[in-house]
């Protein structure tokens, strides 16, 4: 199976480590997709949803505030000032999940709209995948 390595690393360590099937960015100039074997770039993430597709089909959604990305043909390395990982686990542990990635995303001070598109759509991939 074709694969990339993903690594999502704040300033107080990393976040995620894993080989991936693909990977969804929130970059500067709008979302976009990462698969194995893409081009190299170098980027800017704005704030927004990591969403991780495992090598089994499931997902993984770390919300980041804003950061960089370096993308290689079979690599993708996230830097992000602050990220906040949503995985699986009991019902109590998202939603505290929940709270802290809208608490990460209000820190940003952008705008009310782009903070609740991004914890829109980290409600509503919780509530329609299994994470």
């Amino acid at each position: 199976m074709n694969t990339l390595k993903l690594e999502i690393v704040t300033p107080l360590g990393q976040i995620f480590s894993n080989d991936v099937k693909s990977v969804t960015l929130p970059g500067s100039e709008g979302e976009f997709g990462v698969l194995p074997n893409h081009a190299s770039v170098v980027t800017l993430l704005s704030a927004g949803i990591v969403d991780i597709e495992l090598k089994d089909g499931n997902h993984d959604v770390v919300a980041i505030n804003w950061g960089h990305v370096k993308v290689d043909e079979n690599s993708v390395t996230v830097l992000a000032d602050g990220a906040v990982s949503i995985s699986g686990g009991s019902e109590s542990e998202i939603s505290k999940s929940l709270e802290s990635a809208r608490k990460l995303l209000e820190s940003i001070g952008d705008s009310d709209v782009a903070i609740a598109i991004a914890m829109s759509r980290v409600e509503a991939i919780t509530k329609t995948r299994k994470l």
